[in-house]
């Protein structure tokens, strides 16, 4: 992902605790996010943020580079969460009003109105998605890994990624123009899915 990732991975492994706080503090968010996306509940979500960043810190030493920093750390998340998965864990239906804190507020006013229920939409809509469609839009388009870093993550193939999203895509506009607001898929922002590989 970034220079600095790979300085504060060589600096961990190396024995610097402060570097590998340093790499907790740069990619905490990002993968609380994908596994609060994933969990559907933020308590299960920082469960599973702290467990893999313990995986992190375990697997550290053996990080070759073979992938990026992104996708080793978000690899390490989806295998977390699908390990609490097959534990019998049971993701919970997540209300309105939950999904309408979710977009960033960086849009004037007037645009975040007209925005939080296309967005509460389109992420409902993502959210009845099958699983492996799903978590590779959450990688892709929101946590913005590249095609080479989602497939990584995922353990398969680049061309499966591309499969995926393309049918990922489809399938949300088909289900946003029966809602009236297929435009939230190809409109760039932060709440759209906005090309298709």
């Amino acid at each position: 992902m970034s220079p600095r990732l790979n300085q504060l991975v060589e600096a961990a492994q190396a024995g610097d605790r402060a570097a590998a706080v340093g790499l907790i503090e740069q990619s905490y968010q990002r993968v609380y996010a994908f596994l609060r996306r994933l969990a559907a509940n933020e308590a299960d979500a920082a469960d599973l943020t702290q467990r893999t960043f313990s995986r992190v810190w375990q697997a550290l030493p053996s990080f070759a580079g073979r992938s990026s920093v992104a996708s080793w750390i978000h690899g390490i998340a989806y295998h977390v969460y699908v390990d609490w998965r097959r534990a019998d864990h049971r993701t919970e239906s997540r209300p309105d009003d939950w999904w309408s804190a979710c977009p960033a507020a960086q849009s004037p006013p007037d645009e975040l109105a007209a925005g939080a229920d296309l967005a509460a939409t389109l992420y409902a809509a993502v959210e009845r998605l099958e699983s492996g469609l799903r978590e590779s839009v959450h990688l892709h388009y929101y946590q913005g890994l590249t095609l080479e870093e989602t497939a990584a993550a995922l353990d398969v193939a680049v061309s499966t990624i591309k499969y995926r999203l393309r049918l990922a895509v489809g399938q949300l506009r088909k289900e946003l123009d029966a809602a009236g607001g297929a435009s939230a898929v190809s409109r760039p922002g932060p709440h759209s899915l906005h090309s298709t590989p």
